[in-house]
């Protein structure tokens, strides 16, 4: 099975029979993907002399908000960061390459999965991977209505394991919400105000 057809038969999208609109054309993973390099400063740290983490969270929503953008073809508003992973601290004098690819697509949403790497800015050894996010991005019209997104085709074989994950971990956002929501519901209904 091709990797478009993995994809239609993956995806949430709505046929043309089913909604009445014309299906969007899909785009590969690579027409969007993207990387953000910055060289950290002295005015990144923190009080530890580190860079600070909203430093780089901000970096990491920046990148994945151009490849939303250029995937959807239009703007793009972050709806959720998740499983934001500090793996080692960055110093001053690093150069930071934030690397950020659509992993999954919904009707008007995508995942997706940012990559940090950091590397000395005068040596030439390979760059670390410093932190990882999944960001959900959100389509949206002039208007702030939201708006149909293509389908995402992954091209190979990381790419479809990426794919695959970005559904879990949808699966587990859509369940969370719904447990909280009930949750507070039903504390609503027993008399609690929270």
């Amino acid at each position: 099975m091709s990797a478009r057809h993995k994809v239609e038969a993956m995806t949430d999208q709505v046929t043309t029979a089913e909604s009445g609109t014309p299906e969007i054309p899909g785009k590969p993973i690579s027409a969007s993907r993207t990387t953000l390099s910055h060289i950290m400063t002295h005015n990144d740290t923190n009080l530890l002399g580190t860079v600070h983490g909203g430093v780089i969270m901000k970096l990491v929503d920046d990148a994945a908000g151009a490849v939303a953008g250029r995937h959807s073809g239009g703007p793009a508003v972050t709806a959720s960061m998740d499983e934001m992973a500090f793996l080692e601290p960055v110093r001053v004098g690093d150069l930071v390459h934030v690397k950020a690819q659509v992993n999954w697509t919904g009707r008007t949403s995508m995942e997706v999965g940012v990559r940090v790497l950091a590397e000395r800015w005068n040596e030439s050894a390979p760059p670390t991977q410093v932190g990882s996010a999944y960001l959900v991005f959100a389509a949206v019209d002039a208007d702030g209505k939201p708006r149909r997104v293509p389908p995402v085709i992954p091209e190979t074989e990381r790419d479809n394991r990426r794919y695959q994950e970005a559904q879990i971990r949808r699966t587990h956002r859509l369940a969370r919400r719904r447990a909280i929501k009930e949750l507070r519901e039903k504390r609503a209904a027993e008399g609690y105000e929270d």
